[in-house]
C-alpha cells in the first residue's frame, strides 16, 4: 500500500491521446503512433482501441462458440494477427509474445467453456468484446519501448469502475478516482490505457459500449486532471458534413462543445455521443487530429464558441426513420394531449428523435427510429382511443422513409435569416420539409425530409451556408462554334469564380449528335470536346445524359443546349419539370410549335428548374432583359423594329450599288458571316424565329406561320443545289438594285427588318427607312432592337452592339448560366468565411 502523502501528492498536467482502431492496424501503424508521443514536454497518456477490425471478430467468435460452431480457425486467425505485429514490434524479446499467448489460450478456454454450455460463463460473456483492446495495449506498450522506455501499462479494469444508466454505461467517479490515484502512486511516468473497458461494482469486466474507446478517453482525461485531450484518427478533424455525401466538406478549424454534442448526437462518425462530457465537466479542449496527417492542424473543441465565420457550423443527417403523427380537433386547447402521447412511447420503449408542433395544436408529429415506428402507432393509437371513437381526434398516421437533417452552430443563436437559408436552399434542390423543429438555444434547426431527397438536401444545405462552393452540374450539348467558345470562356473564368464568389460550374457531362461523355468528377471545360474522341465516349442518350447531370448529390442541375437541334429541344419541358436549368441558344425552343413552347413554360414555373434563351435573339446583347424589364415594370410596348441578322444588316450596311449584292453575298460567305448556304440567311426564317420570340416574351401568342415572311431567295432558285444557287447568284442583282433606286429616288435606305406591331401583326423582310431611322446608323454586323413603349414612345429605346458571332453568343449563353446560379445563391465577390485555403481545399 503507498504511503498516504504519495497519493495526496498532485501529479503533473499531461496530455491524453487516444488511438482508434484505424490508427493501429498493423505494426507499421503502432509505430507511427508511437512517434505522435515523443513530445517529453508533460507526461502523456494513450488510451488505446483495439486494433482495426478485431472487436467485430471477437463478437463473431463470442456467438459462433455460443451456437457450438467452430470457433478455431478464427481463433488461430486473430491470434496469428497479434503475434506477428508483436514479433514485428519487439524482435529481441519474447516477454510480448509470452504475454500474448497466454492471453489467447485464456480466451480460447472462455469459448471452450461457451460452446459447452457453462452457466458460470453467462457473467463473463460482457467483458469478451473488450479483449482486443487489452491485446492492443500490450502492443503499443511495446512499440513506445515500454518500461525501460518510461512507459507503463494500464489495465483499465483495475481502476474504472461503472454501472448500467439509462443513458448508457455512468462512470463511478469517486471510486475510479481514488483507485486511480492509488495505482499512480506507485506507477510514475507515461501510461498506455485500455480503452472501452471497465468493471462494474460487483469486479465483473464490462464494455462502455461499442465505439466506447472515444468516451473511455475522456473519462481518463477528467480522472487525470489532463491539459488537453486529443483524439487520433483517420480524418483530418470534423468536417462541416460527412465526405462521403458531401466531396466539398471542409474541416472545421474549431467549434464549442455545445455544437460538437449536436454534431455528435445526429450522427458525426468521428464523435462518439458520451465523449463530451467528462471533458466539459472540467473545461479540457479537445482536439481531433488525422494519425496519417499530423502536419494538419485538425479540430480544436473547447468551451468557447468561435462567432466568426458561418452561423452554420455542420451538418448531419439521420436516416431510417419514420413519422408518427396525431391529428385531432378535439386536442385544441387541451391540457396533456402531449403528456399522454409521450407517456405512450415512453412506455413502449420508443426513443424519439424529434417532434414537431403547430401553435394551432391540431396535430402532434414526432420522428423515430424505423424500426420502433409500427410499435410507436400502436402505442398511441391505443392511449387516445376512446377520443378516437368519439371524433375528438382523427387517427394516428405513420410515414416511412424520413431521414433528418441537423444544422448545428453556436452562431445561429441571435442571427436573423438561418432558418431561411436553410429552407431556401431545400426549396432550390426542390426537398419538401415534412416537419421542422428548433429549440429556443437556437444552436438546431432540425427538419425531417424524404429519405430520397437526403444527399441532395444535404448537398443543396451546405452550399447554402458557405461550407462548399455554390456547386451547379453542368452537361453541354453541342461543342460547336458557340459551344466551343462557350467552353473556352467557362475555361478562363472559373477559377476566378471559384476564388471570388465559391461558385463551382462543375462540368459533368458533354454530347454532341453522336456521342457523349459522362464524368462523375467532372473534367475541365478545355478538355470537354477532345474527350469525344476518346475511348471514354458513348453513344448520346439524352435521357441518361439528364439523368447523370441531375445527380442526386448535387444540389442544382444545369444543362447548356448549343445544338440547333429541334430533338434536344423537345426535351426541355422534361428536364424543366426535374428541376433542371436550362440555358440556350437554340432558337427551335422558343420559336416552335405553340404546345411545345407552352409545355417548356409551364414546366419552368412549375417543375423548378429555370429556362434562360438571352442568347437566341441579339446574341449577347441584352434584349430579352430589357424587354423582360419593360414589361415587368409596367410599361406597355407598341411594337418592335429590329434588325436581327448580322448576316443581312452587314449586307444592306455594305450595298449602295457600287457592287453588285451577289458578289456582297460572297464577300460576306468568304469571312464566315453566313450559314454554310447562304440561303438559311436570305430567306429570313431565322429572323422570323427572332421575332416570334420576341413577341411571345411580350405575351403575343404568336407562332411561325403567323409571321409574313420576305424571301430574298428568288423562287426559281429556292430547291436547288446548293452550288447551283451560288453559281446563279447573279439572278438577285437586278431586282435588288432596282428596289435600291427606288429608295434613293425617296431619299431612303435599305434595310432587313423584323417588325411586330401593337395589335401582334408580325413582318419579316427588306424596309425603305427614313434616314433619321435608329436602323440606317448601325454598323457591320450590328443588330439594333427598337422598343416602342408608352414610355419611350417619342423616343424608341434602342439596344444595339455585335449581334452575331461565336464568341458574343457564347457570352450571351455564360451570362444566363452565371444569372441563374446568382439566383441559387451564388455572390460573385464574396470571400468564403472559413478562409480562402479551406475554400480551394473544398473545391479540390
Amino acid at each position: 500500500m503507498p504511503p498516504a502523502d504519495a497519493l495526496l501528492r498532485p501529479a503533473p498536467p499531461c496530455h491524453v491521446h487516444k488511438f482508434g482502431g484505424s490508427s493501429l492496424a498493423d505494426a507499421a501503424l503502432y509505430r507511427s503512433a508511437a512517434s505522435l508521443l515523443q513530445d517529453p514536454s508533460s507526461p502523456r497518456v494513450a488510451v488505446v482501441s483495439a486494433m482495426q477490425g478485431v472487436t467485430d471478430a471477437l463478437i463473431a467468435l463470442v456467438d459462433v462458440a455460443r451456437t457450438g460452431g467452430s470457433w478455431r480457425e478464427d481463433w488461430n486467425a486473430l491470434r496469428a494477427r497479434h503475434l506477428a505485429a508483436a514479433d514485428a514490434l519487439r524482435r529481441n524479446d519474447d516477454s510480448l509474445h509470452k504475454a500474448l499467448d497466454e492471453a489467447f489460450d485464456t480466451f480460447a478456454e472462455l469459448l471452450a467453456a461457451l460452446a459447452a454450455g457453462d452457466a458460470a460463463m453467462q457473467a463473463s460473456l460482457a467483458g469478451l468484446p473488450g479483449l482486443g483492446e487489452v491485446w492492443s495495449s500490450h502492443l503499443m506498450h511495446a512499440a513506445l519501448g515500454g518500461v525501460e522506455s518510461g512507459w507503463h501499462r494500464l489495465d483499465a479494469r483495475d481502476v474504472l469502475v461503472v454501472h448500467a444508466g439509462e443513458m448508457g454505461m455512468a462512470v463511478d467517479w469517486a471510486e475510479s478516482r481514488s483507485r486511480l490515484a492509488a495505482w499512480r502512486a506507485s506507477h510514475d511516468g507515461n501510461v498506455v490505457v485500455t480503452g472501452f473497458v471497465a468493471r462494474d461494482a460487483q469486479g465483473h469486466a464490462t464494455t462502455l459500449g461499442r465505439n466506447g474507446s472515444d468516451y473511455s478517453a475522456a473519462i481518463f482525461a477528467n480522472l487525470f486532471d489532463a491539459q488537453a485531450l486529443t483524439i487520433w484518427t483517420d480524418v483530418d478533424g470534423v468536417l462541416s458534413a460527412d465526405p462521403r455525401l458531401v466531396p466539398e466538406a471542409v474541416c472545421l478549424p474549431s467549434m464549442s462543445y455545445a455544437e460538437a454534442c449536436e454534431l455528435a448526437y445526429f450522427g458525426a462518425k468521428v464523435l462518439h455521443p458520451q465523449t463530451m462530457a467528462p471533458v466539459q465537466e472540467r473545461g479540457i479542449p479537445l482536439w481531433i487530429r488525422n494519425t496519417r496527417k499530423p502536419e494538419r492542424p485538425g479540430t480544436l473543441i473547447s468551451p468557447d464558441n468561435d462567432p466568426a465565420g458561418v452561423p452554420v457550423k455542420g451538418l448531419s443527417l439521420v436516416r431510417d426513420l419514420a413519422i408518427v403523427e396525431l391529428v385531432g380537433n378535439g386536442m385544441v386547447g387541451v391540457p396533456g394531449s402531449a403528456e399522454r402521447m409521450f407517456g405512450a412511447l415512453r412506455g413502449a420503449g420508443v426513443s424519439v428523435t424529434m417532434i414537431s408542433q403547430g401553435s394551432s395544436e391540431h396535430s402532434i408529429c414526432c420522428v423515430l427510429r424505423a424500426e420502433q415506428a409500427e410499435r410507436a402507432r400502436d402505442a398511441v393509437a391505443h392511449a387516445f382511443a376512446d377520443a378516437i371513437a368519439d371524433g375528438q381526434a382523427q387517427g394516428v398516421t405513420l410515414t416511412r422513409d424520413i431521414a433528418v437533417l441537423a444544422a448545428v452552430g453556436d452562431g445561429m443563436v441571435g442571427t436573423p435569416g438561418v432558418a431561411a437559408r436553410l429552407l431556401g436552399g431545400l426549396a432550390q434542390a426542390r426537398v419538401n420539409a415534412r416537419a421542422i423543429a428548433q429549440g429556443a438555444g437556437e444552436r438546431n434547426i432540425s427538419v425531417a425530409i424524404g429519405a430520397a431527397d437526403a444527399t441532395r438536401a444535404l448537398r443543396a444545405a451546405h452550399a447554402a451556408f458557405w461550407l462548399s462552393p455554390q456547386t451547379l452540374s453542368v452537361g453541354v450539348i453541342g461543342p460547336g462554334q458557340v459551344g466551343s467558345a462557350l467552353l473556352v470562356q467557362m475555361s478562363a473564368a472559373l477559377p476566378e469564380l471559384r476564388k471570388r464568389s465559391g461558385l463551382d460550374l462543375r462540368l459533368r457531362a458533354i454530347a454532341n449528335s453522336r456521342t457523349m461523355v459522362l464524368d462523375e468528377r467532372g473534367f475541365e471545360p478545355a478538355d470537354a470536346a477532345a474527350r469525344l474522341e476518346g475511348g471514354a465516349a458513348e453513344a448520346v442518350d439524352l435521357d441518361r445524359f439528364a439523368d447523370h447531370v441531375r445527380g442526386e448529390h448535387l444540389p442544382h442541375a444545369l444543362i447548356v443546349d448549343c445544338s440547333a437541334s429541334p430533338t434536344v429541344a423537345a426535351h426541355y419541358p422534361r428536364w424543366l419539370a426535374r428541376g433542371i436549368h436550362v440555358v440556350t441558344p437554340n432558337k427551335l425552343a422558343g420559336s416552335g410549335p405553340w404546345p411545345q413552347y407552352a409545355a417548356i413554360q409551364d414546366a419552368g414555373r412549375h417543375g423548378g428548374g429555370r429556362f434562360r434563351y438571352e442568347a437566341t435573339v441579339g446574341a449577347g446583347l441584352p434584349v430579352m432583359l430589357t424587354l423582360r424589364n419593360l414589361l415587368d415594370t409596367g410599361d406597355e410596348l407598341y411594337g418592335i423594329d429590329g434588325m436581327l441578322s448580322g448576316t443581312l444588316a452587314w449586307l444592306f450596311n455594305r450595298f449602295d450599288g457600287t457592287v453588285p449584292f451577289s458578289q456582297l453575298v460572297r464577300e460576306a460567305q468568304a469571312l464566315g458571316y453566313t450559314e454554310p448556304d447562304p440561303r438559311d440567311d436570305l430567306s429570313g426564317l431565322d429572323v422570323a424565329r427572332k421575332l416570334v420570340i420576341l413577341a411571345r416574351e411580350a405575351g403575343r401568342a404568336l407562332s411561325l406561320e403567323d409571321v409574313d415572311v420576305e424571301n430574298l431567295v428568288p423562287e426559281a432558285l429556292r430547291d436547288v443545289g446548293r452550288d447551283e444557287f451560288l453559281s446563279r447568284l447573279a439572278e438577285m442583282d437586278e431586282p435588288m438594285l432596282a428596289r435600291l433606286r427606288d429608295a434613293a429616288a425617296k431619299q431612303r435606305s435599305l434595310r432587313h427588318l423584323a417588325q411586330l406591331d401593337r395589335d401582334g401583326r408580325a413582318r419579316v423582310g427588306v424596309v425603305a427607312l427614313p434616314a433619321e431611322h435608329a436602323c440606317c446608323h448601325t454598323r457591320l454586323t450590328d443588330n439594333l432592337v427598337q422598343f416602342r413603349t408608352r414610355r419611350y414612345a417619342d423616343n424608341p429605346l434602342v439596344v444595339q452592339g455585335p449581334g452575331a458571332g461565336p464568341d458574343v453568343t457564347a457570352a450571351g449563353v455564360f451570362g444566363d448560366v452565371l444569372a441563374i446560379a446568382q439566383s441559387l445563391g451564388s455572390t460573385p465577390g464574396l470571400v468564403h468565411p472559413l478562409g480562402a485555403d479551406a475554400r480551394a481545399e473544398a473545391i479540390a
